[in-house]
């Protein structure tokens, strides 16, 4: 790997002083580098721009942001599939807040992302976790649109997968058709599976379906040594509980 202060250190240190001069700027380079978290010539480019280099769990965050706002709308599910992500990987206060401003500087969509995702498939199961993560993000709201599927196949891509194994993924995490259509699906079954009374306020409403999918989120199992059977139940029952708490907000307008 050639870091960009390291490069430019060991050059000019050479025009000064010959060997003597390259090995002092490459060592002086070398650690501008390892401060500034500078390890190629794109993030010498971020920094230009304005734009902080991103560590490697912050980048995860903003390619979750990234996909949330894909189609135009960050979701209540989106979020709560964020707070998931950041629980699973045991995050401290101040890896939290990271995290939090790297969701939101991925929903603003103006980072490129091609040095930092070559950069993860270089590490052991990097790419594949990275990309199971982002599955679970796409869908989270039980549907994947066209744009999240686009973004994960570039990314795929980048993280030297195939379409084939990206698809693959994604068939993990996609939600088993309910025997009860969405459409067919009433207001009043809503109210029921989330648990709450047609008079209830919105925010008991929120609560109750945080609740829920908290409880039954199929990510809670990972690891636990639950059945497939089991796994699968609980990605339908989390994907039904989306549908209902989308289905009341928008009767209740809030």
């Amino acid at each position: 790997m050639w870091w960009p202060s390291t490069v430019i250190g060991a050059g000019a240190g050479f025009a000064v002083a010959s060997i003597p001069g390259a090995l002092l700027g490459a060592l002086l380079g070398q650690a501008m580098d390892r401060r500034l978290r500078l390890q190629d010539w794109d993030d010498v480019r971020e920094r230009l721009g304005g734009r902080p280099t991103l560590r490697d769990e912050e980048l995860l965050f903003v390619l979750l942001g990234r996909l949330a706002k894909s189609d135009g709308r960050v979701a209540e599910a989106h979020i709560h599939q964020a707070r998931q992500e950041m629980s699973q990987l045991d995050l401290g206060e101040p890896a939290r807040l990271r995290a939090i401003a790297a969701f939101n500087r991925g929903k603003a969509g103006k980072d490129r992302l091609g040095h930092y995702l070559r950069r993860i498939a270089e590490q052991p199961h990097g790419a594949e976790g990275t990309l199971r993560a982002c599955w679970r993000m796409a869908w989270a709201d039980g549907k994947a649109g066209h744009h999240e599927r686009e973004l994960l196949l570039n990314w795929g891509r980048q993280l030297g997968m195939s379409r084939v194994q990206v698809q693959a993924l994604s068939q993990e995490y996609e939600p088993r058709r309910s025997t009860v259509s969405s459409d067919a699906m009433t207001y009043v079954a809503a109210l029921r599976l989330l648990g709450v009374e047609a008079d209830s306020d919105a925010e008991r409403i929120k609560q109750a379906y945080r609740r829920l999918v908290s409880r039954h989120h199929p990510d809670k199992l990972v690891g636990s040594g639950a059945s497939e059977a089991r796994v699968r139940e609980a990605t339908e029952r989390t994907r039904e509980l989306h549908q209902a708490y989308a289905l009341v907000r928008k009767r209740r307008g809030f």
